[in-house]
């Protein structure tokens, strides 16, 4: 005998699970006060111009790279074709960042991110496991990132 989920039950889980990583903590995974916007609004350009951990990429790029992917994921999603990207442009040219470029940057993420949830609003079903994978992953993948920022602060703000 198989179950098989309510596509209203897993997109709602999925909203859930966004809204913690993105805006609101709920208590699933994060601390109150640790999710993305939050702390990308306590991070100033200059702090946000240094490489992580001194060699890697900056946060900025941390950000930019999370807005590319979301962005991917979702262009993958809506035509169920994957299209080549250079994923390392981002890493390769986002360095110091002036404050407008900052904020430029964290609206990015944002307008990512309501598209995001806008597309899977309009989604009425989930075809298969790779498409259930893929929306999985987004808040895996943005997951890792807050995590590379979050480490990062310690340092910058111990």
């Amino acid at each position: 005998m198989t179950t098989q989920i309510q596509t209203e039950d897993f997109t709602n889980a999925l909203y859930l699970l966004l809204d913690e990583t993105f805006d609101n903590v709920q208590g699933f995974y994060l601390d109150k006060g640790t999710s993305m916007f939050e702390t990308l609004a306590t991070i100033t350009a200059a702090e946000a111009s240094i490489p992580v951990g001194g060699r890697c990429a900056t946060l900025a790029a941390q950000v930019k790279h999370t807005a590319f992917y979301l962005d991917v994921t979702a262009d993958t999603l809506r035509s169920g074709e994957y299209q080549r990207v250079d994923w390392g442009e981002i890493w390769r040219t986002t360095k110091e960042v002036s404050p407008e470029e900052w904020e430029a940057i964290k609206t990015e993420l944002r307008a990512s991110y309501d598209r995001l949830k806008t597309l899977i609003a309009e989604t009425q079903t989930w075809p298969s496991e790779k498409e259930i994978g893929m929306a999985m992953a987004m808040i895996v993948h943005t997951a890792y990132h807050l995590g590379e920022i979050r480490q990062a602060l310690c340092t910058l703000k111990p």
